[in-house]
């Protein structure tokens, strides 16, 4: 019933809103900046995304794009001082490592791209701290290339509660998931899945009651309310 499945929750996402919708790291990079400029504003959103909260990761985007001398793009990361990108970044997870991945980053972006951003999966993969999800979603986003899903802990842990997948990695899940479901879907699959994720399926405590699917989940725990007698 996967199909039943999939247009309910999107069916529900589609009414509730979570903070993927306006804060996900596909629609940090600045509309009004050069093509160039936003594909590299959308590689840097989802380096700091790893482990962040959507929330967290677009102040940060929003005031590195304030804060930097000419605002977020290549150069800008290429002159700051590594201390001083590290401040800038000090919300989200892991930020002193993050900002050394930035500025390891921006130099092979300069030396070996051009300046842009690689365009294909192993170019991406290749870069200091991008894995395979950021890169398959940046070339999604970046590059309008739908080759692979991007699976993060979200997609990884509702799909398997589900039972579409019976995975022990977010990689797995990904490799499962292309083997069957249509390409089509590849795409839309991460937002909807982690917005579910955010307002319904949480990590700990999923709300099965107020799920649209929870007929059909084989995890599903609900809680039926005693009667109390008069």
């Amino acid at each position: 019933d996967w199909q039943v499945v999939y247009k309910l929750i999107q069916a529900y996402r589609e009414k509730e809103k979570a903070p993927v919708d306006t804060m996900g790291c596909e629609r940090l990079a600045e509309t009004t900046a050069s093509p160039l400029v936003q594909r590299f504003q959308t590689l840097v959103s989802l380096m700091l995304s790893s482990q962040t909260k959507d929330t967290v990761t677009s102040a940060t985007v929003w005031r590195l794009q304030a804060e930097l001398p000419g605002g977020l793009n290549l150069q800008s990361i290429l002159d700051v001082k590594e201390d001083r990108l590290d401040e800038l970044i000090s919300s989200v997870g892991f930020h002193k490592r993050k900002a050394a991945f930035l500025k390891r980053t921006a130099i092979r972006l300069r030396d070996d791209y051009g300046g842009d951003i690689p365009d294909t999966i192993q170019g991406l993969t290749s870069l200091p701290g991008v894995g395979p999800k950021m890169a398959y979603l940046t070339l999604q986003v970046a590059w309008n290339k739908n080759i692979g899903i991007g699976v993060d802990v979200h997609v990884h842990r509702i799909c398997n509660r589900l039972g579409w997948v019976k995975t022990k990695t977010p990689e797995e899940t990904r490799a499962s998931l292309e083997s069957w479901l249509p390409k089509d879907r590849w795409r839309n699959i991460n937002p909807m899945m982690v917005g579910f994720g955010q307002i319904v399926c949480l990590p700990r405590g999923p709300r099965c009651d107020q799920c649209p699917v929870n007929q059909y989940c084989p995890s599903a725990v609900i809680t039926k309310k005693k009667k109390t007698s008069i």
